[in-house]
């Protein structure tokens, strides 16, 4: 008789071996049906290289229920089981492959950002104009982590992130989405710019009123006098002009 506080189902782990040649197998029969597959692809032993992308990375292990789940999925987006990948507003959907022949599908769901977080975060960014300068330049300077790290910042929190996934692993976070959400900060990592698109920023729009806003602020300061402009006074003493 079976019991219902029996134990759980074992499920035995693939090879790294294992995974690439179910995944190598997937792509090739995706493709023979015409469709279009974004895979992630890992060069060398880190997933990450910029600050950004390990800043990503660092913030999603805070999801997890059971830290074997994140170990699991590093291997995983290491060997190419991230076979697709693609990240839209609001949302992440994946094919990652596992033990069985057809990829588990997984969706990352995250809550679009309120009017009021959207006017904090360009208040922030524009406190330098350098910054702004760097953003469109497609790079992301160091001072703005504050941006996407800190309270009320681009990163989701946990009660804004919501996963799911066909698998029958039951923990809050599998190995599929975790290795999903490693594939989300490589992607990153290689375009920051997907950072706004996935939190529903336009970041043309968003940088439009940045500067709007810093040249506002500069010209409500025009006519206030400065302390560093000195007097006559000042300059007589100086350089000794009588």
């Amino acid at each position: 008789m079976k019991k219902y506080w029996g134990e759980m189902p074992y499920y035995e782990q693939p090879t790294t071996g294992e995974i690439k040649r179910r995944s190598s197998e997937t792509k090739k029969r995706e493709k023979a049906k015409g469709k279009v597959l974004e895979p992630v692809v890992i060069q060398g032993r880190n997933i990450v290289k910029n600050w950004w992308g390990m800043a990503w990375c660092n913030n999603l292990e805070q999801y997890a229920d059971y830290s074997s789940r994140i170990d699991r999925g590093k291997r995983y987006v290491r060997t190419g089981a991230v076979i697709d990948l693609k990240i839209e507003k609001g949302k992440v959907s994946a094919k990652v492959q596992g033990t069985r022949k057809t990829p588990y599908k997984t969706e990352i769901r995250i809550s679009p950002l309120s009017e009021e977080r959207c006017q904090q975060i360009i208040g922030k960014c524009g406190k330098k104009l350098e910054n702004v300068e760097e953003l469109l330049a497609g790079r992301f300077p160091e001072e703005m982590e504050e941006l996407f790290c800190g309270k009320d910042g681009l990163f989701p929190s946990p009660r804004e992130i919501s996963f799911t996934c066909s698998c029958p692993d039951w923990a809050l976070m599998c190995k599929h989405v975790a290795a999903a959400l490693y594939g989300v900060g490589a992607r990153l990592d290689d375009n920051p710019m997907l950072f706004f698109e996935l939190r529903g920023i336009e970041i043309g729009h968003f940088i439009d009123v940045t500067l709007a806003n810093k040249v506002e602020a500069m010209l409500a300061n025009i006519d206030m006098p400065s302390s560093r402009i000195m007097g006559e006074d000042e300059i007589s003493g100086l350089f000794g002009v009588l």
